[in-house]
């Protein structure tokens, strides 16, 4: 009975600890979301809809490849089907020049995201 007891409490732990380990990765994944929002909507005003500011600023060449794959990243995440064309027009399958082109391999990650 002993070895019940402290399995029980191993397991009731270990929930507490996945709750909040879970409730700490959507709390990061929102915070990056609300951030590309915010940057975008500093350079492509859309009052209200970071969805369009971010796919704006995606296509602009005046940003560095680097925040352009962040807004790609925070477009998969929000899961808005309007992002799906600009991203599909970005995707060409080849292989990550991560000095030259978008990432491919995030632009794959967040056109899967949006087919879901």
């Amino acid at each position: 009975m002993k070895s019940t007891g402290i399995i029980l409490k191993i397991t009731f732990v270990g929930l507490i600890i996945l709750t909040i380990g879970t409730g700490g990765i959507r709390w990061s994944i929102r915070k990056g979301i609300e951030e590309a929002g915010t940057t975008a909507q500093a350079t492509y005003p859309h009052p209200g809809d970071n969805v369009a500011a971010l796919i704006d600023y995606v296509q602009s060449d005046k940003h560095t490849l680097h925040d352009r794959n962040l807004a790609v990243w925070a477009l998969g995440q929000c899961r808005d089907k309007r992002a799906l064309p600009v991203l599909k027009t970005l995707y060409k399958g080849r292989e990550c020049e991560h000095s030259t082109v978008l990432c491919q391999y995030e632009i794959g990650k967040a056109v899967e995201l949006l087919r879901k």
